[in-house]
């Protein structure tokens, strides 16, 4: 987790660029992004320079060759202010969009990128930050990022809604990739998704990816990303090769509006929060889309968008409105249709309505289904989230401590109290036993499985809501006769009463 020193710290940065003149906080994270990427690089070599010295061999593959070497971040920064300005402006910056050769999709994004950095006082500063933080660990990098990226004010404004890392961290976890899967987001941002799919191959399937073969899937085909933002398109790029996937498929698409047809039946696993930005006009919709389902909303298209590129057995989880699972229009209902009766709908898992403030309230669901074609629903699994470990108000502060954070524990399972706190790990462990003791549990559980003639019985109605019982407490009742015989009782002791105090009185 992001220590509150390096948050002060970031957090100095960030008003030295606004007092600087960049005030975007998009542009702010970009220009942060490029020095990490810059820094990363000269890690790189000197890992390549103690290895040549070790082994006796030259050095492989050099990222710096004898002319460039004062471009290094161990060398500029060692220059007095205005001079690493001019070196960064006019050396680093031309020397990064030449790099990974020109067919390569960081060198495709990196092409529009501008330094926009003129303050040779700024840049000192945001170096200085950078030099204390230990960007060869991964763990680091990403909780950098993840603290970056919440300061993005004008996220939902622009439908750009950030998923938070221990919901993708969930999704991949339940998901499970592997190091065969070709893995994608439609709507990828800053490709979170696929960094955190990458994260768990790494660290599931390490011997596999010993193999040259599967080293080359894992850094040149399994991961692919369309957005049709560029910067997003370049700080998710960045974010890959920050990560260790050198030539990820990060590309510019709208998914909405064009075709789908050289990109169908291609993925084995679509993992994606795709932005609920309403309606778009039919004609600036895919044709192919609309013969799937014919609708002018977003989540609808998306998710049959996502039937598309599916490969038939492919899977999918992606997070929904909660209007999607009960929406009484016609796309809405043969949407859910399909998914029930033509392919197959593994679960429904509810989450709670704060999970994306400061952004949005709004009420959101995790699908989870295959792509099958000739149906396959047996039972859905359901699980409503009543608690993710954070509280669920604009602050979001966590409600433990780290190690029992997230769906992943490394340490003892959550008690009962603590799993109040956070339900992540019990979806998990739950969602492993979906076809086993899970379909023995009552209704009035956190997690129960409904028969797919249950759900179609209902219109195909998926809301959680529509298929829990309520416990109701029950309540001993007295025998009428016991409560007439203590009433009577109590007359007589009245009149008792009365008795004696007229004796005293008279």
């Amino acid at each position: 987790m992001i220590t509150g020193e390096l948050k002060s710290k970031i957090d100095r940065v960030w008003d030295a660029f606004w007092s600087g003149g960049i005030s975007n906080p998009l542009e702010v994270i970009e220009q942060i992004t490029y020095l990490m990427f810059i820094r990363r690089l000269d890690d790189i070599q000197i890992a390549k320079e103690r290895k040549a010295a070790r082994t006796g061999k030259p050095i492989e593959n050099p990222v710096f060759t004898e002319d460039t070497q004062l471009l290094r971040w161990s060398r500029f920064t060692n220059e007095a202010p205005d001079s690493m300005l001019e070196i960064v402006a006019n050396g680093v910056f031309p020397f990064l969009r030449g790099l990974g050769g020109e067919e390569s999709t960081y060198s495709h994004h990196m092409k529009d990128a501008r330094f926009t950095i003129q303050n040779p006082a700024l840049l000192a500063k945001v170096v200085d930050m950078l030099q204390g933080i230990p960007l060869a660990q991964r763990d680091t990098k990403g909780d950098l990022y993840e603290y970056m990226l919440s300061k993005i004010a004008t996220a939902g404004q622009n439908g750009q809604f950030r998923t938070p890392r221990h919901i993708i961290q969930l999704m991949v976890e339940m998901t499970a990739p592997g190091p065969e899967d070709e893995i994608c987001d439609p709507a990828c941002g800053t490709a979170g998704f696929l960094v955190a799919s990458a994260a768990y191959v790494s660290r599931t399937h390490n011997d596999a990816l010993m193999g040259a073969e599967q080293r080359q899937h894992f850094n040149n085909s399994m991961f692919h990303g369309f957005d049709f933002d560029s910067t997003m398109l370049r700080i998710g790029s960045m974010n890959m090769l920050l990560h260790d996937v050198e030539n990820p498929d990060i590309r510019f698409r709208d998914s909405l509006a064009e075709s789908a047809a050289a990109e169908a039946d291609k993925y084995s696993l679509i993992l994606a929060n795709p932005p609920f930005a309403g309606s778009l006009d039919y004609e600036a919709t895919a044709k192919d889309l609309q013969r799937i389902v014919k609708t002018k909303k977003t989540e609808l298209l998306f998710l049959a968008l996502f039937l598309r590129l599916l490969k038939p057995g492919g899977r999918a989880a992606v997070i929904v409105p909660e209007g999607v699972l009960f929406g009484a229009s016609k796309a809405h209902k043969e949407l859910r249709r399909m998914l029930v009766e033509e392919h197959k709908l593994d679960a429904v898992v509810k989450l709670p309505s704060g999970v994306f403030k400061p952004y949005a309230g709004v009420s959101t669901a995790i699908l989870f289904f295959t792509r099958t074609d000739s149906g396959g629903t047996d039972d859905v699994w359901f699980y409503e989230v009543m608690a993710d470990g954070w509280s669920l108000d604009d602050k979001r502060s966590p409600l433990l401590t780290e190690d029992k954070l997230g769906a992943a524990l490394v340490g003892a399972p959550l008690d009962a109290v603590e799993h109040v706190k956070n339900n992540l790990p019990d979806v998990l462990a739950r969602w492993a036993q979906r076809n086993g003791s899970e379909r023995d549990r009552k209704r009035t559980e956190q997690s129960f499985c409904v028969p797919k003639a249950d759900i179609a019985a209902q219109g195909y109605d998926l809301s959680l809501n529509r298929y829990k019982e309520i416990v109701h407490e029950e309540i001993a009742h007295r025998a009428p006769v016991e409560i007439i015989n203590e009433l009577a009782q109590i007359e007589t002791e009245i009149q008792q009463g009365m008795s004696e105090l007229k004796g005293l009185l008279g």
